[in-house]
């Protein structure tokens, strides 16, 4: 679904788009050993495995954001979820001092954990998706083309 965004929200999708691009690209090759040490000790799989699969689908979606107009509202409300279901890597990294990133102190990891929503924010306002979330949490439904 295509919704009428501004100049603001494309210029924004495109930077978001372009970080994940970076991070995907991040995943696989020169920050891998830094994104496996936030993987946590109860995922049923490989560190490894883990770092390289989320590192495909973030590139994916980050082009997505960037290529894939037409249908930036579900592209916006994946990369939300996406965002929802990596947290909890974050959080391991608080819980049990874990450096990565540049986040060597208990302040640093603490902090980082507040910018999650923030990012959850930015794929849903950017891709114009907002207004479809706040519809399903109302129980309202899609507005009718006439």
């Amino acid at each position: 679904m295509q919704t009428p965004t501004t100049r603001a929200q494309t210029i924004f999708r495109i930077i978001l788009g372009a970080f994940m691009l970076l991070a995907g690209i991040g995943h696989l090759t020169f920050q891998r050993q830094e994104f496996q040490a936030q993987v946590p000790d109860w995922v049923p799989l490989g560190k490894d495995l883990v770092v390289v699969l989320s590192g495909i689908v973030e590139i994916m979606l980050g082009a997505a954001m960037i290529f894939w107009r037409q249908r930036g509202v579900e592209v916006g409300i994946t990369l939300a979820i996406f965002y929802i279901l990596v947290f909890p890597g974050n959080i391991a990294q608080y819980v049990n001092d874990i450096n990565a990133f540049g986040l060597d102190t208990e302040e640093k990891r603490f902090a980082r954990l507040f910018f999650q929503p923030v990012l959850v924010a930015w794929a849903l306002w950017s891709t114009g998706a907002w207004p479809t979330v706040k519809r399903f949490f109302r129980g309202e439904s899609a507005p009718q083309k006439v």
